[in-house]
């Protein structure tokens, strides 16, 4: 059931750290965090990614405080490249700003060392071989066992690769986002790259329980993207609704049929669901386990796909960020 991740294997799901600190609604207490990701250990999750922009630091500080001191028993995934510094917002992977930014991400992280360092976003002011050199010599010094990238088209994957081999490229990937299907997934696949996807649930929608986007709380960045829309959402919803008698129709949860889905897609692919529930953390490490027919997998992928889903998966103020890939 393990795949392999910079050099060692992992249990296929690992754990997506942000919403920990950010971005769904307010985070867990503190208490909380602390106790989810000891459980998530105690369960046998052996990769947290986390990024030093998550609460601007404080989700690399929520890991340091609360299982550093279990540092042997998981892969650390951690990311650089993304600015939000007060006015000062973009991208940067400049050798100087990956070197300050990782060794501020390990001051705050409370180790030596980062097993997976990613560039969060492709810098288009840089030159690859300048990026990745930094990156060499971050491994070369021992802070960082290998390095990757995140939502990076398959060209410039390529280029990195042919400079210095990457371990992971990091990108969506669902059922209903399915834009490396155009280039990264065979990149990765003929170059032996692992392929992580995060918001492999479609930030919750395959989760069978969001039901009223307007339910979620304002501060929460789904009220800004398309397919939460309330011009978007009611056909989603439909599709969702499909979904849900689909898994159950299977006996699984409608998490767990989303994600064994996408890793019946390769067997190079990984997935870092988040969750703030403890009865989601159990349900997703058991969804490589679930024996689903491979008729209900096929079945999820013609039911919910890019051309079935309605609106884009990202606002357009943060499509320009973007380098992996787009469907007209």
């Amino acid at each position: 059931m393990q795949r392999r991740l910079c050099g060692r294997r992992v249990h296929p799901i690992g754990l997506g750290c942000m919403n920990l600190s950010w971005a769904y609604g307010d985070p867990p207490s503190r208490e909380g965090c602390l106790r989810l990701l000891n459980e998530a250990l105690d369960l046998g999750y052996d990769h947290l990614d986390t990024a030093n922009i998550y609460g601007k630091g404080a989700n690399e500080e929520l890991l340091a405080n609360a299982v550093m001191h279990r540092r042997d028993e998981f892969l650390l995934a951690s990311k650089t490249g993304i600015v939000v510094d007060g006015p000062r917002r973009g991208v940067d992977c400049s050798p100087a700003a990956i070197a300050e930014s990782l060794d501020a991400s390990l001051r705050r992280l409370g180790t030596d060392h980062i097993d997976l360092f990613y560039m969060h976003r492709f810098d288009p002011k840089v030159p690859v071989a300048d990026s990745v050199g930094a990156m060499i010599r971050a491994m070369e010094a021992g802070k960082i066992g290998a390095y990757g990238v995140s939502e990076w088209s398959s060209d410039h994957i390529r280029q990195a690769h042919a400079v210095h081999p990457m371990a992971a490229v990091q990108t969506e990937y669902s059922l209903w986002t399915r834009n490396v299907e155009l280039g990264v997934l065979q990149a990765t696949r003929e170059l032996g790259i692992a392929l992580v996807a995060f918001s492999p649930v479609a930030r919750g929608a395959l989760g069978g329980r969001l039901k009223d986007p307007s339910s979620l709380a304002e501060n929460d960045l789904r009220r800004s993207h398309p397919r939460f829309s309330a011009e978007n959402w009611p056909r989603n919803l439909a599709l969702l609704d499909r979904f849900d008698a689909l898994a159950s129709s299977a006996g699984v949860k409608p998490a767990q049929l989303a994600l064994a889905w996408l890793l019946a897609q390769s067997a190079h692919v990984h997935a870092i669901p988040g969750t703030t529930d403890l009865g989601h953390l159990h349900e997703n490490f058991a969804a490589p386990t679930c024996e689903v027919p491979q008729a209900i997998i096929h079945q999820a992928g013609e039911l919910i796909n890019q051309q079935t889903v309605s609106g884009h998966r990202y606002p357009e103020v943060m499509r320009g960020t973007i380098d992996t890939e787009d469907f007209v």
